[in-house]
């Protein structure tokens, strides 16, 4: 499929999905929004895929909304609750849950739903250069793009109501310090970092890990009865796969496992 504001490559089962707006610094549009629904649909239906990779392209990662497309001059002003609604709301349904590994590579400023959508991975490196600025405030939002979820379960809600009410811009080391992000590391660096990550996680048994985010992100709002019994629902699934069947063997036969992620 043909993109207008994204790149979608699968290299060696990893999908490189990179926001390609250098111009604009990547900036969301409502364009680039049915573009990356349309490559989620594609990593969901792929055998092929076994991790997905969100990069950007050139000097930023994203700085969120492309306040062109949501011009409020004159009298009449924008619906931003349907924007919301029909725009990213579905997008962060979809890539919250989706179920391969995902893994944000950010090389540049992060600011808005770009930074949310980044924080919404389940692992974000960052260029020692790149920084994260939850904007809202300066402009009289809320923050979107779920950053009122999952902001405050990364790094608690004393800290993200600073964040979000200061909307001061935090490095990427500081990030790392404060658990936001998993890693900060060398802007050289970073490429390959993510890249033997995401081709290690190719690797390993797919389910195992989706199923393994689900109970993860199920957590925040079960109770320890209601945990417990998702995990024996998940392990029952897990253990009726081809690839349990595949790490028992190798381990049995003393070498290394060749799964298939089903």
């Amino acid at each position: 499929m043909d993109f207008e504001t994204i790149r979608f490559e699968i290299v060696q089962g990893v999908a490189w999905l990179t926001l390609n707006r250098p111009e604009r610094l990547n900036a969301i549009t409502d364009v680039m929004l049915s573009e990356l629904n349309a490559a989620l649909d594609e990593t969901e239906q792929s055998e092929e895929i076994r991790c997905l990779v969100l990069t950007g392209e050139g000097r930023a990662f994203c700085p969120g909304q492309d306040l062109n497309d949501r011009n409020v001059s004159g009298g009449q002003r924008p619906d931003l609750g349907e924007t919301v609604g029909k725009g990213y709301n579905p997008f962060l349904r979809k890539f919250y849950n989706l179920s391969v590994p995902t893994i944000a590579a950010v090389n540049g400023v992060a600011a808005g739903a770009g930074a949310n959508i980044a924080l919404a991975c389940d692992i974000v490196i960052a260029s020692e250069a790149a920084k994260f600025i939850q904007v809202y405030s300066n402009i009289g939002l809320i923050p979107d793009a779920g950053g009122s979820f999952i902001l405050p379960r990364l790094i608690g809600l004393a800290k993200a109501k600073e964040l979000v009410f200061s909307a001061r811009p935090v490095m990427a080391q500081e990030a790392e310090s404060m658990g936001m992000i998993a890693q900060c590391v060398a802007a050289d660096n970073l490429m390959d970092v993510v890249r033997e990550m995401a081709e290690g996680f190719a690797l390993k048994p797919t389910l195992g890990l989706a199923n393994s985010k689900k109970a993860l992100q199920a957590s925040y709002s079960n109770d320890l009865d209601r945990q417990l019994d998702l995990e024996r629902d998940l392990m029952q699934e897990c253990g009726f796969s081809d690839d349990y069947a595949e790490g028992v063997a190798a381990f049995l036969e003393k070498r290394k496992p060749v799964f298939k992620g089903r």
